[in-house]
């Protein structure tokens, strides 16, 4: 993520979407990005507009997205479902538009197009969160379980040993 920081820092950059998933190190690299706003936001005027969610199919992945946007204080400004129709265009060299115009894949990202220009000029300053956090948000919608700070890292096969 360290590749966003230039633009920022250098004023390039007046509102910025973060497109993430509900995967661990994805909501991680979006809290991340946040911290870089927060950054430059008081001397450059950098916002925040919001997340877009790409859908990964992983557990509670839409409750998972919309938890991390409120804890930015941010929206959640469109969650993007998973279509294999995205890797098909991709192996044709073409976008999703192009390569299937009238499929409902296009429309999400029409849709989406539709929120971020609907949205612009709203973004915030956001409220990055610890590490932590990001775990008590992993841990309350049952994503992840309480862990033994003994466990921290051990591989797999050296905690099947220990049980």
């Amino acid at each position: 993520c360290g590749g966003f920081a230039m633009p920022i820092r250098e004023n390039k950059a007046q509102e910025i979407y973060i497109v993430m998933s509900g995967e661990m190190m994805a909501m991680y690299a979006a809290n991340n990005i946040s911290k870089g706003i927060l950054k430059y936001a008081n001397s450059g005027g950098v916002r925040l507009g919001g997340l877009v969610c790409n859908e990964r199919q992983t557990d509670k992945e839409l409750e998972l997205a919309e938890a991390l946007a409120k804890k930015l204080g941010t929206s959640l400004i469109y969650f993007v479902p998973r279509d294999n129709i995205v890797q098909h265009a991709e192996l044709r060299r073409m976008t999703v538009l192009e390569y299937a115009p009238d499929s409902a894949q296009a429309n999400h990202y029409r849709n989406l197009a539709t929120k971020i220009h609907a949205n612009q000029g709203k973004g915030i300053i956001p409220t990055p969160i610890t590490m932590d956090e990001l775990e008590d948000m992993l841990m309350e919608h049952g994503i992840m379980k309480a862990v033994d700070e003994s466990q921290i890292g051990k591989t797999a096969a050296e905690l099947s040993a220990i049980a």
